[in-house]
């Protein structure tokens, strides 16, 4: 009887002591989903708004347009896929005329003919794009801090109830531990994340 009683208590103890342990891990995944979060809002707003305020705006005269093609290896097989990036070059002159770079390129949405003008922007000593205007560069932004809800919510969730994607019983575990309407708020996040993903995508390919 004392051996039971003994036993029971070393499986209780050795129990608790491993959801400490998850628990513990949990929260230190939920930092890291947090600050992965930050750091993708952080980029929203650098590719996005930041950048378009930082460019110079003007024109590439085109010159001529190629294709690049690259191959990459699947994950499930040894087969191949084939990627093609168009690229156009010419002569970029800033609408204010502060710069002129006769040997220009940036990636093109499609293939223009010689002689055509695009709107584009200097974004660096040597790098351009095209211009899609404020409403482009806030949907790409958008797209990034859309994003950024699904670690955020994430991490909401692992912090404060130790989850540490241990399959069912560690959800039950976690479960126990949330505060009234944690779970909901967390789905809502994600939820609306990957629609305003979606949506800030759609944004940039009409625009």
């Amino acid at each position: 009887m004392t051996q039971a009683q003994a036993s029971s208590a070393s499986s209780g103890s050795s129990g608790a002591s491993g959801s400490r342990s998850t628990g513990g891990l949990g929260r230190l995944i939920g930092v890291g989903l947090l600050l992965a979060g930050v750091v993708l809002l952080a980029l929203g707003a650098y590719l996005g708004p930041y950048t378009y305020a930082t460019s110079t705006p003007g024109k590439l005269t085109v010159e001529t347009c190629t294709v690049d093609y690259k191959h990459r290896s699947t994950s499930s097989s040894s087969s191949r896929k084939r990627t093609k990036t168009k690229w156009c070059y010419g002569t970029f002159t800033a609408t204010d005329g502060s710069v002129k770079d006769l040997n220009a390129e940036l990636r093109s949405d499609s293939l223009h003919q010689r002689g055509e003008v695009i709107d584009a922007l200097k974004t660096g000593e040597t790098s351009y794009q095209q211009d899609s205007g404020w409403v482009g560069s806030i949907a790409v932004g958008c797209a990034w801090w859309f994003g950024a809800l699904i670690p955020l919510a994430l991490g909401l969730l692992c912090t404060t109830t130790g989850f540490a994607f241990g399959g069912a019983s560690d959800f039950n575990r976690s479960k126990r531990a949330m505060a009234p309407g944690l779970l909901s708020t967390v789905y809502t996040l994600i939820a609306v994340g990957i629609v305003g993903v979606a949506l800030s995508f759609l944004v940039m390919f009409f625009v």
